[in-house]
């Protein structure tokens, strides 16, 4: 029972359940009648300010800056800026190097740890001009030129949008700001869209190179024990979540809902992070207290959705409104759109990096996107396996340092 009070903390493992769960419907109702509307992307320097750069950052010593960039289709996002290292250094044109988060997370998650442990943190103390990009819905980025976060209309959107609209704006505003093309780092999802527009040849004359952390391209083969079980119970519960165009881990309708599913014999809640991440090797148990008070991130039911049909299709689409009718108006063809990966230049230096206990990125999944990029240049793609990784240790364990952030460093530093 202990486990379950504290379930609204925990709220980001269990979330990702409903992906699974979300998968066996087609989602045609999710559609909004709101048509595209088209804003000039705006950028603003808001100085050190008072939010995560006073927060997470200015507290240990480093230099922030606070930005907000306003993406073409209204949404106004936040993006924190540590420009130098502790103790400076990297010389006056120091490389950019973008940090993307994951879905139901925001920031924070790349500064949960000791500035010795943090990858932004690393980052900037080895000479790397650090960006750290909040999405859309979350914390710090709940804004709209137009919409209320409180209503449907501002959640109508899944990580389609984040290809088209958030990750171009991003990526323009660092390149502006620094006159430089930029080194790329995401994790989860934040590989996802990374992939999708590298295919679709978006950002590829501003990014220098991408590292790809636990990449989710591809989720058929995730061994999650509580995925499965959700998988094949408590569909009628879909019509509860289905009411909510805001996805709160939080919020009563869903802890609701995840305290149910937490109830169900064989179904171990205790240590939720080893039952749908995989079993971590290197997390701090501080870190984990201090990850679960900054999150989880709220985000739009329908981006789930979205993920949850890649689970169910084993393919990276578009995202499906459930009819004919419906995609055709969308997209001028009855089934959703794939991104082709095998579009994605052969000549862009990508660096990913995988764990053999990564229940999410599944090494199975993996292979199927490592298939994809077969013809890649050789010495353009430079791939890391971690056998006793799992999904959280890339971005919070303690040893992410010198296993996989060191790496990374050396391989931006090769890139000329």
């Amino acid at each position: 029972m202990a486990a379950l009070r504290n379930l609204p903390s925990l709220g980001i493992n269990l979330s990702l359940v409903a992906l699974v769960i979300l998968a066996v419907e087609p989602y045609g109702s999710l559609c909004s009648s709101r048509g595209p509307v088209h804003f000039g992307s705006k950028t603003v320097y808001n100085g050190a300010g008072n939010g995560m750069c006073a927060s997470a950052v200015t507290v240990h010593g480093y230099k922030c800056q606070e930005y907000e960039v306003t993406t073409d289709d209204g949404y106004i996002l936040s993006v924190q800026r540590i420009p130098e290292g502790r103790v400076g250094g990297g010389g006056p044109n120091r490389q950019p190097v973008l940090l993307q988060h994951g879905v139901l997370v925001d920031g924070v998650t790349w500064l949960q740890n000791s500035p010795a442990q943090s990858p932004a943190m690393i980052l900037a103390d080895n000479g790397f001009d650090v960006w750290i990009s909040n999405i859309r819905g979350t914390r710090y980025s709940r804004r709209h030129v137009t919409l209320d976060p409180n209503s449907a209309d501002y959640w109508n959107w899944t990580w389609d949008d984040l290809v088209v609209h958030d990750l171009p704006a991003l990526v323009d505003l660092v390149f502006k700001q620094t006159g430089q093309k930029i080194h790329y780092i995401g994790h989860s999802m934040g590989t996802l869209i990374a992939l999708a527009a590298f295919s679709e040849g978006k950002l590829l004359d501003k990014v220098k190179s991408a590292a790809l952390l636990s990449p989710v391209a591809y989720l058929s083969h995730m061994t999650t024990t509580l995925g499965v079980v959700a998988a094949r119970a408590f569909v009628s519960e879909i019509t509860t979540i289905f009411g909510l165009a805001e996805f709160n881990p939080r919020g009563e309708p869903v802890s609701d809902f995840l305290k149910v599913l937490c109830a169900q014999a064989g179904v171990d809640c205790y240590d939720l992070i080893t039952a749908l991440t995989g079993k971590n090797c290197c997390l701090n148990a501080s870190t984990v207290d201090h990850f679960l008070k900054n999150e989880p991130q709220s985000t739009s039911t329908k981006n789930l959705v979205h993920l949850s049909q890649t689970v169910r299709d084993g393919v990276l689409s578009k995202y499906d409104y459930g009819s004919n009718d419906f995609n055709q108006a969308h997209y001028g063809e009855i089934k959703p759109p794939r991104y082709n990966l095998t579009n994605i230049p052969r000549d862009l230096p990508l660096f990913l990096s995988y764990g053999g206990q990564d229940a999410l990125s599944d090494v199975q999944d993996v292979e199927t996107l490592l298939d994809y990029l077969k013809y890649h240049d050789v010495d353009k793609l430079h791939v890391q396996y971690i056998k006793d990784y799992a999904h959280a240790d890339f971005i919070i364990g303690i040893t992410a340092k010198d296993i996989v952030y060191n790496q990374i460093i050396s391989f931006f530093r090769n890139q000329r």
